[in-house]
Order: structure tokens, then C-alpha cells, then sequence
């Protein structure tokens, strides 16, 4: 059987008093945070996102994957060690791991590697009524809500799952260049008959990608590229 993982999403806010700070002591702050990432990333997966003026709540978004706990544990704590740590919270988290779905065969057990311009992500909650259906009826309502999905080639998602380990019971992940298509696909998604046994999709998150260094370059005043 494939190892499976445990993925987390980990929402970070910065303290406006840090941009006070002179530059240099910025600088350090923000090495400190690189170097620690870097670390990790070096026989792990991390991706990292803005949400810079895309959400007032976050402002820098950390996907990691490792195949134990203890190893995102451990970069927790390093990270925490940083400068900018001391300047930061962390409005939402959310933990998960990678299994193969009972609905589909084109489900993994590790994290899709991308290079998308845009993430979209959120905790996800079916209603109890759900689990109460027969396996055929929930096998059937899925089929179309996979059949919906193949219609956005350009939207590709990342299913993990939270039962147990968080409040959640996944956390869903799409990777595209395109929001609009994106957008399509969840309005397309609301007229299905999977939509009514949803409990909670919310809070929904904007991501842009791009690297470490350019993540935090844009918490105190550097923009991404535009494309």
C-alpha cells in the first residue's frame, strides 16, 4: 500500500508594527524564516502563497507534506524560533492527511506538485445525513459531481482528510492558472445534488504562488511579479 502523508496549511498574519521596524532588523527576520523553510523543503514538500491583499486576515500561506507528524512538528518549532515568528499569528491551521478516495481512481497518496499561478483552498464539512446513505447512492451523487469536475481540465484538486486530526473533515485544494475557471466550477458545483450534504466550505482562500523569499519580500512592501 502507498505511504500516505500528513499535509497542513498553515495561515500566517503579520503585526503592521513589524513594517515599523528599520530594515536590517526586517532582513534578518525574514532570513531566519527563509532558512527554516529551506531546511524542511530540502527532503520535504513546501509550497508557499500570498495572500497579501487578497484576504484583511492572512498574509502568507505554508503548504508542507511530510510522512510523519513529528517531522511538521519539528518545523513548527524551528520556525517559531525565527524573528518574524515573534511577529506573527496564525488565524487558521488546518491538518490533514493524504488517502485514496472510495470514489475515484485518480486520487493519490502524496501531494500533487504544481506550478500554477493560483491556489484555492478550504476546510470542508459534510452534513451527517451523508454518511447515513447507502455506499451506491453516495458512489452515484459523486459520479456527477466528478463528471462536473472533468468539464475544468485547467482546475486540478488535492483531496486530504481530517477526520479525527482536525475540525474539518478534509481540506480541498484546487491548483490553476485560470480563477475564472475556477470560479465556473464551483458555481457549476452548487446546482449539483452533492451540494445539498454540505455542511460548511468556508472560510475560502486566494493564493498566489510563488517562493519563500518572494512571500515574505511582499509583507513589507515588495510586489509579485505580474504576468
Amino acid at each position: 500500500m502507498p505511504s500516505r502523508h500528513f499535509v497542513k496549511y498553515t495561515f500566517l498574519k503579520l503585526d503592521p508594527a513589524w513594517r515599523r521596524l528599520d530594515v536590517a532588523e526586517r532582513e534578518q527576520h525574514k532570513r531566519e524564516f527563509a532558512v527554516a523553510c529551506q531546511d524542511f523543503a530540502e527532503d520535504h514538500y513546501l509550497a508557499a502563497y500570498s495572500t497579501v491583499g487578497i484576504r484583511g486576515d492572512t498574509d502568507l500561506m505554508l503548504q508542507t507534506q511530510a510522512e510523519n507528524l513529528e517531522r511538521i512538528h519539528e518545523f513548527h518549532v524551528v520556525l517559531n524560533q525565527s524573528g518574524l515568528a515573534h511577529w506573527v499569528t496564525i488565524p487558521y491551521s488546518y491538518l490533514a492527511m493524504t488517502k485514496l478516495s472510495e470514489y475515484s481512481d485518480e486520487s493519490r497518496t502524496e501531494l500533487r506538485r504544481h506550478e500554477n499561478k493560483y491556489l484555492f483552498v478550504y476546510p470542508f464539512v459534510k452534513t451527517r445525513a451523508w454518511y447515513g446513505l447507502p455506499a451506491e447512492e453516495r458512489g452515484r451523487i459523486m459520479a456527477e459531481h466528478i463528471r462536473v469536475g472533468k468539464e475544468f481540465p485547467s482546475v486540478d484538486i488535492n483531496t486530504s482528510y481530517s477526520f479525527g486530526l482536525d475540525d474539518q473533515e478534509f481540506v480541498i485544494a484546487f491548483n490553476t492558472d485560470n480563477p475564472g475557471d475556477f470560479l465556473d466550477l464551483v458555481q457549476r458545483l452548487r446546482g449539483t445534488e452533492s451540494s445539498s450534504y454540505t455542511l460548511r466550505d468556508t472560510p475560502t482562500f486566494t493564493c498566489i504562488a510563488t517562493s519563500v523569499e518572494k512571500a515574505l519580500a511582499a509583507l513589507d512592501g515588495v510586489a509579485l511579479e505580474r504576468v
